[in-house]
């Protein structure tokens, strides 16, 4: 038992995906489609580039991605999961014993205190304290249904918090990639979908730089934030920040 941290994954990507996705756009404006799958590596990345950039985003369905996600909590893959057009497959409360759960501890957590007791405490070790409380409970709740597997599980879960360590299988069709990158690269996110949604990022550019070379918060793509007075104010930065990175893919290509 113990907080961990996250890492991120690519499993698994669509092979030659950019070519892919070139033949599928090629489908739909072809009078004759003997030639749709014959271009090369740096045509079709040219050519899905100009399907971008003509709005023709359907194509881009075609190719898909699956990521293997760990070291977050319970709390994150609830906003996950409400991303609907996605596959998803999670480590289970009621198949698996939790007895020993791991967690994830909020970053705002460390270097503050509170008061217990008339005496100063330090956050993270008291949220630690909490987590190995709800743990010991977690396990006489088991031991108190006298049974045992998922039936002692499925109810003694209900004890486990947020923080609680989960595992998960994503796979998002590349579509479906921008627009999550678009609402969880905004800094108005959540700290920690947002930090799984920059790793996956940084993943999928090295595999696929026509889609994702210019992908980030929709404020890029807006060249305004739309968040109106719940603006996180900080545009002009994060497009400085943006343009230097996919500036650097560009070279590294």
């Amino acid at each position: 038992m113990g907080h961990v941290k996250t890492k991120v994954t690519l499993v698994r990507a669509t092979n030659e995906s950019e070519e892919l996705i070139a033949s599928a756009g090629k489908l739909c404006y072809a009078q004759n489609t003997q030639q749709i799958f014959r271009s090369d590596s740096k045509v079709a990345g040219e050519f899905v580039q100009k399907l971008m950039r003509m709005g023709h985003t359907s194509p881009i369905e075609h190719a898909v991605f699956t990521f293997y996600i760990e070291g977050v909590s319970r709390a994150m893959t609830h906003q996950l999961v409400r991303h609907r057009i996605a596959s998803y497959s999670q480590r289970s409360q009621r198949y698996v014993d939790h007895k020993c759960f791991e967690y994830i501890v909020p970053p705002d957590f460390e270097g503050k205190t509170l008061e217990i007791d008339g005496e100063q405490m330090d956050a993270v070790t008291y949220f630690e304290q909490t987590m190995g409380l709800i743990a010991e409970r977690y396990a006489k709740l088991r031991d108190a249904i006298g049974r045992e597997g998922e039936k002692a599980n499925e109810d003694a879960r209900y004890i486990l918090p947020n923080a609680c360590e989960t595992k998960i299988l994503v796979t998002m069709n590349a579509r479906e990639l921008l627009h999550f990158f678009e609402e969880r690269l905004c800094m108005r996110a959540q700290w920690e979908i947002r930090n799984v949604a920059g790793e996956m990022l940084k993943l999928v550019k090295n595999t696929c730089p026509a889609i994702f070379g210019k992908a980030g918060p929709k404020c890029i793509r807006l060249q305004s934030c739309p968040e109106g007075k719940k603006s996180c104010g900080h545009y002009s930065q994060i497009k400085k920040r943006h343009n230097a990175v996919s500036e650097t893919l560009i070279e590294t290509e």
